[in-house]
């Protein structure tokens, strides 16, 4: 009987490690924020970040993203540092993060299952890893 004991007990700490280190994975999915901001990951309306919109021409807009955005930042605030961007029309960077590729992204947006930690659009000449401070 304790032969047996030691044997399901050793059993199961092999699972239990090998399901920690499944866990453990660089290529989790996990939740990520976006917002329009400026160069300085300061949020502004995100009508600047619209490329169907004509009234307000983007250039110096940028789609600002990090999993440790949460929504409800207004108009103003300063990004938390940590974040990422990349230009608000590079249509395969908003592809590649599960946003439409044109037309307005709301400010707080929330993607789910955006994958790896920090996510990144590859082959994006665009894409930045320029971090905001407040």
């Amino acid at each position: 009987m304790t032969s047996r004991s030691v044997s399901l007990t050793s059993t199961f700490l092999m699972l239990a490690a090998g399901g920690v280190a499944a866990c453990d994975s660089g290529d989790d999915y996990h939740d990520e924020g976006f917002y329009c901001a400026d160069a300085n990951g300061v949020v502004v309306d995100e009508d600047y970040c619209d490329d169907d919109n004509h009234y307000h021409p983007g250039a110096g807009f940028f789609i600002w993203h990090s999993a440790g955005y949460r929504s409800g930042y207004p108009v103003g605030y300063r990004l938390p540092a940590g974040g990422t961007k990349f230009a608000y029309n590079d249509a395969s960077a908003r592809r590649a993060y599960g946003l439409p590729s044109t037309g307005r992204i709301g400010n707080g947006t929330i993607k789910t299952s955006v994958v790896g930690k920090g996510g990144s659009a590859s082959g994006s000449g665009s894409h930045s890893s320029s971090k905001s401070g407040g």
